[in-house]
């Protein structure tokens, strides 16, 4: 998850996990114990972001500018823009080279400063930092967000008004005419939630008591039904979501504890209060049966 970019948090904790990895690997620094390749250690990505993005002209609106243009392409003027690029290519990979060695420089300082931690203490502080992330323990997904409709069934068991309340946040940045909106879908042992790429907190999250359904209208379209409204989003992960959905949705209605059972024989009882959910009824979520489905 950490190579991939999949717990958000600064640079320098990102250093300091690259180290404590060297350390349960190679315990103490020594110059002579062997170097995993930056790529093993840091993000990508994270270098990359630091190099400047590149310049891109607006093309020609005119159809005739856009005729000389592809005419100059053609010849010594497309010659020339092809060299630019080469040589930009070039600026940008010494760049990266230059931000990759400096980034292991400081590795290997943080990887000194832990002489002395054994290989289990290593271990240990590197997963109490990720486990600082809210999200540690689920399986993020990317997905595009299409939509956030009001379900066409008047609403889902218990569900807000059409306004709004648990899904304000989430609806007022998905408007259907703003384009797709690239998220990550994070699915836990108790909740679903929804992040934005690189930030620690999820815009909105739901636990399986909310979830009144889910499903596949494609190949890569998947449908998330909470209470109200139904959440649209393009995946090629659709199978994989569905699957780990409905392991976790069995798993929830598994772990409700039984009604109690008095035998025939003995008189009634007043009602007893209701079972332990995994949501607590007073609150926004409020626990169901799983009811969803994955079908094609």
């Amino acid at each position: 998850m950490v190579l991939r970019g999949y717990v958000p948090t600064s640079e320098e904790t990102l250093q300091t996990l690259a180290a404590l990895r060297l350390q349960s690997l190679n315990s103490d620094f020594s110059t002579h114990a062997p170097f995993p390749r930056l790529e093993e250690l840091f993000p990508p990505h994270v270098l990359h972001a630091r190099l400047p993005a590149p310049c891109r002209r607006p093309p020609p609106r005119c159809r005739g500018a856009r005729l000389r243009a592809g005419l100059l392409a053609g010849g010594l003027w497309g010659q020339a823009l092809a060299k630019q690029r080469a040589e930009r290519d070039q600026r940008l990979r010494g760049r990266l080279r230059e931000e990759g060695a400096s980034t292991m420089a400081a590795i290997l300082e943080k990887w000194k400063l832990l002489q002395g931690m054994g290989r289990p203490e290593a271990m240990a502080a590197y997963v109490a930092l990720v486990r600082e992330w809210p999200g540690f323990g689920s399986t993020l997904f990317d997905v595009d967000l299409c939509a956030v409709r009001p379900r066409r069934d008047g609403g889902g068991h218990g569900g807000g008004s059409a306004g709004g309340g648990s899904l304000t946040p989430l609806s007022l940045q998905s408007a259907v005419g703003a384009g797709p909106q690239r998220l990550w879908l994070g699915i836990g042992a108790k909740a679903v939630s929804l992040y934005k790429p690189g930030e620690p907190e999820p815009l909105d999250s739901f636990c399986y008591g909310r979830i009144s359904s889910f499903g596949a209208s494609d190949g890569s379209t998947f449908r998330l039904s909470v209470e109200d409204r139904d959440l649209l989003f393009e995946t090629s992960q659709v199978d994989e979501i569905a699957q780990l959905l409905n392991t976790y949705l069995a798993s929830a209605g598994a772990q409700r504890p039984p009604l109690p059972q008095e035998p025939a024989t003995s008189p009634p009882e007043p009602p007893s209060a209701p079972p332990q959910r995994l949501c607590p009824s007073a609150g926004p979520c409020q626990h169901r049966p799983p009811v969803g489905s994955f079908h094609r």
